[in-house]
């Protein structure tokens, strides 16, 4: 489970819970609750609460960068991708499956992120390869 970062101010409160990864860390599982109290949704739209994209792009991020789902990120380089395909709504289940792969331009991480009524976004972030090699 993973919060935002210490020292990092995050506009999601929802926790990104990584539910299973591939041994070679490949690919990876998680989701997310969104709670009717999430501090966005007091003014995103009054009266027909709507979770912003950015916050559906924070939730992968978090789970990109979860010590259990990713094959050790450093640092996001990109967000090459983002498409909004359904709208969030308070009390739904993010459900994110995440897939690396490594490019000469860093590592790659193509996300797709559902909801009990289908798909709502799919996103790719790139991130830069940590010092070092993998782990």
């Amino acid at each position: 489970m993973t919060a935002a970062p210490r020292g990092r101010v995050s506009p999601v409160a929802a926790d990104i819970q990584v539910q299973a990864r591939t041994a070679e860390g490949l690919t990876a599982t998680a989701c997310a609750d969104i709670r009717e109290n999430e501090p966005v949704f007091a003014g995103h739209y009054p009266d027909f609460p709507i979770f912003p994209g950015v916050c559906v792009l924070e939730c992968v991020q978090r789970a990109a960068t979860d010590g259990d789902a990713a094959p050790d990120p450093s640092q996001l380089a990109a967000v090459e991708s983002a498409r909004f395909a359904g709208a969030v709504y308070p009390g739904d289940t993010l459900r994110l499956t995440l897939k690396w792969r490594r490019t000469e331009a860093g590592l790659r991480c193509d996300a797709g992120v559902t909801t009990d009524r289908g798909k709502a976004a799919t996103v790719r972030l790139r991130y830069h390869e940590p010092a070092g090699g993998t782990r």
